[in-house]
């Protein structure tokens, strides 16, 4: 029969290998998959990443101890400025352990920051180096600030300290400038920064339209917090936003890469504010320097003009009085001129009528002439043409109603008429009795 052994005999076989032949400490280079504490004591999940970091290689556990965890902490924030958290690549010092119960993890029991600060300087100069052959490192701080910045978006977290003090320097300015403010909120800390921060940036872009500057506010937070700051993502973000970031997201002796990137940088939440203020002021300053370089200008034109009317209406006067001579005198050349003109068209119009009544007499007496012959030729055929002549050589008139009777059918039975003879006239009524009107005499005249 076959001897066997129980799991807990097979653990402490490894368990007393394990002590036996890795008996000492080593520094083992890795990256945090995973940090998180509890009871005081950190544990933590190693990785190693092949070199284009698409792969993971290697995995492992390890703990730190409420005892070292304690020393290890402080003085590894203190010199990184920041906490241990996934995707840092640390240098610490580690043993092997093995429990029969809890299995194989390493021990850390001591972390160099040096290290880890090291890495973090070199993933920053990577992403100041790709910002900048990306051309892009310097592109929102040629945006210019506009004269009159004040819509402003704000990206912060709504109960940050920093943003109070943000609005509330804004609202009590000393100059009385009015400021629209509306809050994008965010996550400003920990390990959803940059994504939240990013978040905000788009949602500002949407409405790009609706304001003058962005402003991302951190204020109030542990300096440990700056590295999401540092992240190529949100550079580059901050570096492209159409409108001009300021930042005030840390103290002044931090500086992160989005403070490189960004068009402004203020020291504090309210030092942004201030240069918001200041921005405002200068503004105002230009418009009141160019009212009184305006009100200079019109001032001296108009003292300029009022010596130029005041030299003219000095010379008015005289000039009045030169051209009132040049008038008169042109005015008399005229009259003269006029009186000539008359003068001359009155004797070539007497000449003219002389000359026309000189040819009109005797052209009026050969039409006398002429017309006293015509009238003469008109008085014989006239005397010619005398009824009384005719009557005298034997003819007769016949008048019905005043009118000569030239047929015997105008006339019918009763009608009176009235014989016209050489001497005396003879009164008839006409007779129906005979087919041939015959008249009846009444009277006759002499």
């Amino acid at each position: 029969m076959v001897k066997s052994l129980t799991l807990f005999e097979l653990n402490s076989l490894v368990r007393s290998a394990v002590e036996l032949t890795l008996a000492d400490d080593y520094w083992v280079e890795a990256e945090l998959a995973e940090v998180r504490e509890r009871g005081g004591h950190c544990y933590m999940e190693l990785v190693q990443k092949n070199a284009d970091g698409a792969t993971t290689v290697a995995r492992a556990s390890a703990k730190c101890w409420r005892s070292a965890w304690s020393l290890v902490r402080p003085h590894f924030e203190r010199v990184t400025g920041e906490p241990l958290h996934a995707g840092m690549k640390v240098l610490m010092q580690v043993h092997a352990q093995f429990h029969e119960n809890y299995g194989f993890s390493w021990i850390v029991t001591d972390i160099d920051p040096t290290f880890t600060l090291g890495d973090m300087a070199r993933k920053r100069l990577e992403t100041i180096r790709r910002l900048k052959a990306a051309g892009v490192f310097e592109l929102n701080k040629e945006l210019p600030l506009p004269l009159f910045a004040q819509r402003v978006a704000v990206v912060s977290s709504e109960t940050a300290a920093g943003y109070g003090d943000f609005c509330n320097q804004l609202a009590a300015n000393p100059y009385g400038f009015g400021f629209s403010v509306r809050l994008f909120p965010a996550i400003m800390q920990g390990e959803r920064t940059e994504r939240s921060v990013i978040s905000a940036l788009n949602a500002i872009n949407a409405e790009a339209d609706s304001f003058d500057c962005v402003v991302i506010i951190r204020g109030g937070g542990a300096t440990s917090d700056l590295s999401a700051f540092d992240s190529l993502a949100l550079a580059e973000n901050v570096a492209n936003f159409p409108l001009p970031v300021i930042t005030g997201i840390g103290h002044e002796r931090d500086e992160s890469v989005v403070d490189m990137v960004a068009n402004m940088r203020a020291k504090t939440p309210t030092a942004a504010a201030t240069l918001l203020v200041d921005n405002l002021k200068r503004t105002s300053d230009r418009i009141a320097a160019a009212q009184d370089r305006m009100l200079t200008a019109v001032s001296r034109r108009m003292d300029y003009e009022r010596m130029r009317l005041a030299r003219v209406a000095e010379r008015i006067p005289v000039l009045f009085s030169l051209v009132n001579v040049r008038q008169s005198a042109r005015i008399e050349a005229l009259s003269a001129r006029l009186r000539a003109a008359v003068r001359l068209g009155l004797d070539s119009a007497s000449r003219r009528i002389d000359s026309l009544s000189a040819a009109m007499t005797p052209a009026a007496m050969r039409r006398l002439t002429a017309e006293s012959h015509r009238l003469e030729l008109l008085s014989q055929r006239v005397a010619a043409a005398d009824p009384d002549r005719l009557l005298k050589r034997g003819y007769s008139i016949t008048l019905h109603n005043g009118r000569a009777v030239r047929s015997a059918g105008e006339l019918k039975a009763g009608d009176e008429i009235v014989t016209r003879l050489g001497r005396g006239t003879v009164s008839s009524t006409v007779d129906s009795r005979r087919n041939e009107k015959n008249t009846t005499t009444k009277n006759m005249k002499k």
